[in-house]
């Protein structure tokens, strides 16, 4: 089998409304995506959250710097193609938006073979579960208007669906303030619910943080995530230290070597690397087998329709992050899916693949300029 083409789109999705976190407010967000067909009939697709501003920036990498490199290989051949990628981008940086485009053509090319395998991704990967993966609800954003009393009753409703652990945003306001919206979430869950607090980068300095996450700690948070600048390594481990929260980082982070600094440093007790930013799946995985050699947990970042696939074959993985409509994270808009609750968690999808297909209407709705 050889790859014949490989196409790329960036899609920008408006939100219903603006939300907002610590660090920025977001009113759309955009999004890359792959799409890889073979001599055998056989097409891939991937994606990649690409931010709120310029997500053209990777589509362009994979259109002008990847694709050449793709193009005629046995996509079997996924980390030899992953190396010659990452050497081709060696001028043109080896992070950030480049790494987000190897992340989606990586993600696309595993589709691709397991679809070709007649398997579903976590299968051809090795199962490690089969029916259902731990998840939590997303969620707690600020928004104008919104009271620590509705925060309570949005952390209620994710009960009602029928999960068993949520997130909130911390941060934006006050310490104090943000004290108070802990406990209403908290009284809404009750204490045996894992509540998660998410900060964005919020503090400058660890001290900061340190001083913020000792007043959380009466709410009894399950972890604090990203407190400081991703880059701040040794800040997140002066935190981990310092607090009787456990430190979650590692979303923005690329590569097995930026989070080698990380367990190295001792500076998360979660890792939570993301696929389709961290090099793809192919990296992913290396990273979460160099966690399980220090004992680390992985609990990947957004794309649930990914990482349920990989908490599903990875012994070491502990929770999938789902968002339960489309109001913050709307890639969903842009594809079928086949996630469903159950049990607390999320039910495997059997389909071959990663077990979605993009809706070529809403693409050609939101695209900047169709696929090319």
């Amino acid at each position: 089998m050889k790859i014949t083409s490989v196409e790329s789109a960036t899609c920008v999705v408006p939100l219903d409304s603006g939300v907002a976190f610590a660090t920025r407010s977001v009113q759309e967000r955009h999004y890359t995506l792959v799409r890889i067909r073979s001599d055998s009939g056989v097409e891939g697709i991937g994606f990649s959250y690409t931010g709120h501003k310029a997500g053209a920036v990777t589509t362009i990498a994979i259109r002008e710097l990847l694709a050449d490199v793709v193009i005629g290989r046995d996509p079997h051949q996924i980390e030899s193609i992953w190396d010659e990628m990452y050497k081709e981008s060696i001028l043109h940086g080896r992070r950030g938006s480049v790494l987000r485009g190897i992340s989606a053509i990586d993600i696309a090319l595993w589709d691709l073979i397991s679809k070709d395998a007649g398997l579903p991704l976590y299968k051809m990967l090795g199962a490690f579960h089969e029916d259902i993966v731990p998840a939590y609800a997303s969620g707690g954003y600020y928004q104008p208007g919104k009271t620590p009393e509705d925060l309570g009753n949005e952390m209620r409703s994710y009960l009602d669906l029928g999960l068993r652990a949520v997130k909130i945003k911390v941060g934006r306001v006050s310490t104090s303030e943000d004290v108070i919206r802990i406990g209403f979430a908290r009284e809404a869950v009750g204490n045996s619910i894992p509540l998660f607090l998410d900060a964005n980068n919020a503090w400058s300095d660890a001290s900061s943080a340190i001083q913020a996450c000792r007043e959380f700690e009466v709410h009894s948070p399950d972890w604090i995530e990203e407190p400081l600048m991703p880059d701040d390594i040794l800040g997140h481990a002066k935190i981990s230290r310092s607090v009787n929260i456990p430190v979650a980082t590692g979303e923005i982070h690329q590569t097995r070597w930026d989070f080698e600094q990380i367990l190295n440093n001792d500076a998360a007790d979660i890792l939570q690397s993301d696929a389709g930013v961290c090099g793809g799946i192919t990296e992913w995985r290396k990273i979460a087998s160099m966690a399980a050699g220090r004992d680390v947990t992985v609990a990947p970042h957004w794309l649930a329709d990914i990482h349920v696939h990989l908490v599903a074959s990875t012994p070491n993985a502990s929770w999938v992050e789902y968002f339960t409509d489309h109001s913050v994270l709307n890639i969903g808009r842009l594809f079928s899916t086949s996630l469903e609750i159950k049990d607390a968690g999320l039910k495997i999808p059997q389909n071959p693949g990663i077990g979605v297909e993009f809706d070529d209407k809403a693409v050609q709705k939101f695209s900047l300029d169709g696929w090319v």
